[in-house]
């Protein structure tokens, strides 16, 4: 009972003090209601320039038109000079209040409160002036009552504050009346006892006018500046967000000397991030993010950090002693996930020149710099450099030219003949991507096309390559000249990207090719991704009469599991085991497992990287279908194949599919 009791006491002491205002407000809380006092002082100065300009072309018709009662200008401003001062400070409050809401002067914001209170405190005391002479006159002090009303309405602060202040002025003013009102006769003047109780009545409503404006301004706040944290605030982490980092890389950079090359912006990726989410979920990960976050947090206390997406973390910090820290904090990730060696938190760097340059190209840079990692082992840090700024240049042209190097026809497909192993005889070839552009020059492959699948464009590539294969070999048949199958690279984000098949099909209608002349290759590392959308895609194209190829088999992906679970025409070797190929027993051994595992799945084979006469006779003898490789001829013009057809150097095969 005595604890129910003490709880319910505690809850009216906070409800009293909450009520009064004697909590602490935050920075964001304080500027939403200083903001809202001086949009309130807008209003009310509008009304005091009103009722001023009024009064004062009242007294010019009364005492200057109708009854001339003024000499000259300086009589006249000698009568009305309360007028052109309350004037003025109220037209001198719209400016600067106008100008504050608007963000004009940004950094007076702190002085809104003084000007808020000059104004107020001039507008009472021409109230108490007014009054006092309405008052002696037998009037009533409307005029009082009324700047009170305003200055309840304008001083909206702590509700205490209004409290006191509200009190003091109606103690002020009662004392002033009674001291200073005299009737005509001299005689001293007071209020009566019923007029009293009026004038206490309407100090206490006045105050709760201000003690409810002002909690309906602090809910308003709070519940704004919840909005605000969400837009700037990570949800997962807690860390600033993308753009809030942004605000605070601009104002920090502006109090330090970028020029000095003491700066540095900073991209953290968690490597192998998706491994431990895949291990242990969603819930997992985030705890992972959480963890990494509070040790950024920590490691960079008064410099600007964030999350900005996926396992990827920023910062602006000091190049000196940064290596530390990450060591250090890879430290702490490897104590704690001691089971998960293999979590490292990697970092790229760049280094500003310009405290101008806006932060999220900067950061920009530092994450290209990251991505250099990937793949690297135990390397922490990578600086992105001159060098690396080319090879960035380059990756944003890419970017910025892929839609119109498909348009104005910069994409050139080239064929790389594949050949029967038992014959040598020409029945096929890979349709191949180069990019020759008018501007940069030749694009190497290993150049456009990882930029292209990072940056999920990749099947703007691939579309134009198969529109080009099915136009080639249209033209070829048309003009009566030799015409083979052709296969075509499927990208693992070709099957999310686009679809697939209504893309072939469309081709197919389009050019009337022959659906056994165009091979579908799908990469080994495209099967993890989405393998029900995968294996769906591939059974409606098995029905539509294509062939479907494995690609690139035994290139670091391979699992028995793909030919256990899917259904290919042909498994492709990957030139991998083709290298160092020359006296290496083992090679030879695997190849030759993999061609027997084929055989027993009663598919067909064709091995890739072929460039000497001992492979070609080893493959031959193994029992490899088909060949490919510099051996037989590099990646070229279609135009080129046909020559060398011609030329007698390829015979067309009769038996191309």
């Amino acid at each position: 009972m005595d604890t129910n009791k003490k709880g319910s006491e505690n809850k009216f002491f906070s409800w009293v003090t909450e009520g009064l205002g004697f909590c602490k407000n935050s920075p964001y809380v304080r500027e939403h209601m200083r903001e809202a006092n001086a949009r309130s002082a807008i209003y009310m100065s509008v009304v005091i320039v009103l009722l001023e300009i009024n009064m004062i072309i009242r007294y010019i018709k009364k005492y200057v038109i109708d009854d001339p009662k003024c000499d000259s200008i300086g009589e006249f401003f000698q009568y009305t000079y309360r007028y052109w001062i309350l004037l003025g400070v109220a037209t001198a409050m719209l400016v600067f209040a106008l100008l504050l809401v608007n963000g004009k002067i940004h950094k007076l914001r702190f002085t809104s409160d003084i000007w808020v209170t000059i104004f107020a405190g001039v507008c009472l005391y021409f109230g108490i002036i007014t009054s006092i002479s309405d008052f002696s006159r037998g009037r009533m002090i409307i005029c009082f009552l009324m700047m009170c009303l305003y200055v309840a309405c304008l001083l909206i602060w702590r509700p205490f504050i209004s409290v006191i202040m509200l009190s003091a002025i109606a103690v002020i003013f009662n004392y002033m009346l009674n001291t200073q009102a005299v009737d005509k006769a001299g005689n001293q003047l007071s209020m009566t006892e019923g007029d009293m109780t009026n004038y206490i009545t309407f100090f206490i409503t006045a105050s709760m006018v201000a003690i409810s404006i002002y909690h309906q301004r602090h809910s308003e706040a709070l519940k704004s500046e919840s909005l605000h944290i969400m837009t700037i605030t990570d949800e997962v982490t807690g860390l600033p967000n993308t753009h809030r980092f942004d605000e605070l890389a601009k104002e920090y950079i502006t109090e330090h000397n970028p020029e000095t090359n003491e700066l540095m912006y900073v991209f953290f990726n968690i490597d192998s991030f998706r491994t431990y989410n895949d291990r242990y979920g969603y819930d997992g990960g985030n705890e992972l993010l959480r963890y990494v976050g509070r040790l950024i947090a920590e490691s960079f206390e008064g410099e600007p950090y964030a999350r900005t997406s996926d396992d990827h973390f920023t910062a602006l910090t000091s190049a000196d002693g940064f290596e530390k820290k990450l060591e250090a904090m890879n430290e702490k990730i490897k104590s704690k996930y001691s089971n998960e060696s293999y979590l490292i938190l990697k970092a790229g760097t760049y280094r500003p020149k310009d405290k101008d340059a806006d932060p999220k190209l900067e950061i920009n840079h530092a994450r290209f710099a990251c991505g250099l990692l990937k793949n690297q082992g135990d390397r922490l840090i990578e600086e992105y450099d001159d060098e690396k700024a080319k090879s960035y240049r380059l990756r944003q042209y890419v970017l910025n030219n892929i839609d119109r190097a498909v348009k104005e026809g910069y994409i050139k497909v080239m064929f790389q003949p594949v050949v029967w192993a038992d014959d040598g005889e020409l029945c096929g070839c890979e349709a191949l991507a180069r990019w020759i552009d008018p501007e940069v020059g030749f694009l190497s492959p290993g150049v456009f096309v990882p930029v292209l699948e990072e940056c999920r464009q990749i099947h703007k590539l691939d579309r134009c390559i198969y529109e080009t294969v099915c136009r080639t070999l249209r033209e070829a048949m048309d003009a009566g000249k030799p015409a083979f199958p052709v296969s075509l690279n499927f990208s693992r984000l070709d099957f999310e990207l686009m679809d697939v098949v209504g893309e072939l099909e469309a081709l197919v209608e389009k050019y009337r090719i022959p659906r056994d002349y165009l091979h579908v290759e799908i990469t080994e590392s495209a099967l993890s991704d989405d393998p029900e959308l995968l294996k769906k895609t591939m059974d409606i194209l098995h029905e539509k009469g294509y062939t479907i190829w494995l690609d690139d088999f035994g290139s670091g992906y391979s699992s028995m599991n793909v030919l256990k679970d899917y259904d290919f025409d042909l498994l492709k070797i990957d030139m991998v085991f083709l290298k160092n190929f020359e006296g290496n027993q083992n090679s030879r051994k695997i190849i030759k497992s993999i061609l027997e595992l084929a055989k027993s799945l009663d598919m067909k084979t064709l091995t890739e990287g072929v460039e000497t006469k001992d492979a070609v006779d080893f493959l031959h003898d193994a029992g490899c279908g088909r060949l490919q490789g510099y051996f037989y001829g590099k990646p070229m013009p279609y135009e080129d194949v046909l020559a060398a057809i011609d030329e007698g150097k390829f015979k067309l095969s009769a038996k191309l599919v």
